[in-house]
């Protein structure tokens, strides 16, 4: 991984007494050292990636702790790793991108969950929720639920996200429970500072080292039936230990107000927003401090039904803020209350949305009708009403904004970046479509999944990582044309060998399996990956400029190894190429599983190979040649084939300079880093011969300078005066 975490990293060395500057998820990754944690594993994932990003790069911190640290393959097999916290007082820790991690990790939680643990653990998810998200728009919630975990949902200050992350392991070895720690986006991202304590050596090691291994004992095996046992333990000892625990050591927050007859019961990690829409009605000052009571649940699973009730009783309303649905709080509360005949009316999801993200806007909606309803003071009712026209005056702005608008505004959707070696391949798909005719395309999770926007627009599913080939198991047999499914060596390498490969081979299924090789999982950060070239071969390429195809060849060895017998490599920029090795494969006569690896490097990851590299060479002086294209504005004819074909950022639109001609032309912008993919398109797909590729020399010879004036004295003698 290119991506340098060094100041980070120094932060994770700051000692007892010391100010810790920096964002939440840093801050998290303190607290684990602080905590003694002895081992972290995880798959990378928005917003929780540099948890484990950092930890990676910090090795040698890490050893000089004790603590062991593992990339993981999949987030299956990060949670398997908090099966050492069964038997032994180890701490450990995982992180991973919630809900599909989750998804992925349900049978080894379930699994650590039934035996519980003795040593405290602790997974951290990113719960990606919400208008950023990037995933299913589901809870975690369900799953704490489910297999009886502790759910933390901390309040998105630093020292509470710090305090929740010691008093989680505590919590977890109190209660025998795996915990969770939900962090969405913005509590991944805030900034703060709090007071950092000492690291904390682990007392079991690789400094200090387990003995003997912990005798047989079936009661802490998940399997039936003393799974039966498991569950009583859960109902009978584990939830109210982790009850007793939450109550003694105040997990939960209860802050007062001036309006003591009503009440605010809010997820830990909504306090934030919620503060900023009780200042729109000045029910809150600049520093937090509310008028209506609150209570913040910091743990979110289990509730304490004696906290909440003691809360909610003598009051005229309480207003329950828990985003997503299903409402599993607002339900269980609902119960309590009814079971303990205390009949203080219940708000939430009457007044709130069921589902989407809660924004300060939408919970300022409803707190309007909560307030509307409950809280007359004449006091208040100019605040109010001030909140009601900043509410109403967003609505109105919108509609102004939109009736300005002559015609709606054109799509932005999202792409990939500029010179990414997928994009050559969907326009070589796109060529191959022509010839075969439209194929069904199995997508996948990746950057490849971009290629759903224009102007590619393909796949019809996307199901899991590395589930494409796996998902077309259905669609094959009853298709004409052979279906495609599309991977990156991200997801061959999390999922698709096993789900997919295997499963093909084994069935003697006829599918076409395109995998994307760049080098690394990309679309979470670039982290290495098995099949990532080693540095001697990133140091080879970057003395020669060159890319790292062809330098590693584990997941060409690995599918010969499994029986694959036809498979094709090509390099990812080589459209014609790869135009006729699809072509190929969906025509050959041969029946099975067909692969294509397309291999071309990630090119944000080139990039930050090569600009050091080429600045060093600058700095000496020393001769460097850029390639650049462009577009000849006199040949242009204004067809825009090529712009269709690519959906390149760097190749667009700009006035005809010819006043003669309505069309605007094509035009290579700055930032074009000469991948050559518009030069390969016009050859492959014999388009407009507009296209020219020029050489960019920085510190030339003197040859060079005195053959450029030559050429330069003999354009100016040719043009008329």
């Amino acid at each position: 991984m290119e991506v340098s975490f060094s100041k980070e990293i120094e932060s994770l060395r700051l000692g007892d007494g010391q100010t810790f500057h920096g964002e939440g998820i840093l801050a998290i990754t303190k607290a684990l050292l602080q905590s003694g944690v002895s081992y972290v594993g995880g798959y990378q994932g928005a917003p929780v990636s540099h948890l484990l990003d950092v930890m990676v790069q910090a090795k040698p911190y890490m050893d000089e702790l004790g603590v062991h640290v593992e990339a993981c393959s999949n987030e299956a097999s990060a949670a398997a790793m908090l099966g050492a916290s069964i038997h032994y007082p180890l701490r450990g820790a995982v992180t991973w991108k919630s809900i599909v991690g989750t998804n992925v990790a349900a049978d080894a939680l379930s699994n650590l969950a039934s035996p519980g643990v003795t040593g405290g653990v602790l997974v951290v998810v990113g719960e990606d929720y919400g208008e950023g998200a990037s995933v299913i728009q589901e809870r975690t919630h369900a799953y704490a639920l489910k297999s009886s975990m502790v759910l933390l949902d901390p309040r998105p200050d630093l020292e509470r996200m710090v305090h929740m992350v010691e008093q989680g392991f505590r919590l977890s070895e109190a209660s025998n429970m795996p915990a969770l720690m939900e962090l969405r986006i913005r509590a991944c991202h805030v900034r703060g500072s709090f007071t950092a304590k000492d690291n904390v050596k682990p007392a079991l090691s690789r400094h200090h080292l387990i003995e003997e291994p912990a005798s047989f004992d079936y009661n802490r095996l998940a399997h039936p039936p003393v799974t039966f046992r498991h569950e009583k333990l859960k109902g009978e000892e584990r939830i109210p230990a982790a009850r007793r625990y939450i109550v003694e050591n105040g997990l939960n927050e209860h802050f007062d107000g001036a309006h003591q007859d009503l009440g605010l019961i809010v997820q830990g990690g909504l306090y934030n927003t919620l503060i900023r829409a009780l200042q729109q009605f000045g029910l809150a000052d600049a520093f937090g401090q509310a008028a209506i009571p609150m209570l913040v649940l910091n743990v979110t699973c289990p509730l304490v039904p004696q906290q909440l009730t003691d809360f909610c009783v003598g009051k005229r309303a309480v207003l329950m803020l828990e985003e997503g649905q299903p409402e599993y709080i607002e339900q269980e509360l609902a119960t309590l209350l009814r079971r303990s005949d205390i009949q203080t009316p219940l708000h939430g999801k009457d007044m709130l949305p069921q589902a989407g993200e809660y924004s300060a806007e939408v919970m300022a909606n409803g707190l309007a009708q909560f307030i509307a309803r409950y809280l007359q003071d004449p006091g208040t009712q100019a605040v109010t009403d001030t909140a009601r026209a900043w509410l109403q005056g967003n609505l109105t702005r919108r509609a102004e904004a939109a009736q300005q608008l002559q015609a709606p505004l054109p799509a932005r959707p999202p792409g990939m970046c500029v010179g990414c070696p997928e994009r050559p391949v969907f326009s070589a798909l796109k060529l191959a479509q022509q010839d075969v005719g439209p194929v069904h395309i199995a997508g996948d999770i990746g950057c490849h999944a971009l290629a759903t926007f224009e102007p590619f627009s393909f796949g019809h599913s996307i199901l899991g990582y590395g589930m494409s080939l796996a998902s077309r198991a259905g669609v094959s047999p009853v298709m004409k044309r052979r279906v495609l499914s599309v991977m990156g060596d991200g997801g061959f390498w999390h999922n698709g060998l096993l789900t997919g490969v295997q499963s093909a081979l084994f069935n003697g299924d006829d599918a076409v399996l395109l995998i994307f090789k760049n080098g690394y999982t990309s679309a979470t950060g670039t982290q290495d990956i098995i099949s990532t070239p080693g540095e001697a071969a990133k140091d080879a390429a970057n003395d020669k400029a060159q890319s790292l195809a062809h330098t590693d060849q584990t997941i060409e060895s690995t599918l010969k190894g499994l029986g694959v017998q036809w498979m094709r490599t090509v390099h990812t920029y080589e459209v014609d190429t790869v135009r006729a090795t699809l072509t190929e494969a969906f025509t050959t006569e041969f029946q099975g599983l067909k692969v294509i690896v397309a291999e071309g490097e990630c090119q944000l990851e080139r990039q930050r190979r090569i600009k050091p590299w080429i600045a060093s060479l600058l700095k000496k002086g020393q001769r460097v040649v850029r390639v650049k294209y462009g577009v000849d504005e006199d040949v242009c004819n204004g067809d825009h084939a090529c712009i269709r074909l690519s959906g390149c950022p760097t190749l667009t639109l700009k006035d005809n300079p010819d006043p003669l001609k309505v069309d605007p032309v094509a035009t290579v912008i700055d930032g074009c880093v000469g991948c050559g993919l518009c030069g390969a398109n016009a050859h492959a797909a014999t388009l407009c011969p507009s296209f020219y590729r020029a050489e960019v020399i920085q510190n030339p010879r003197w040859h060079e300078r005195l053959i450029h004036s030559l050429r330069g004295s003999l354009v100016r003698l040719l043009q008329p005066a």
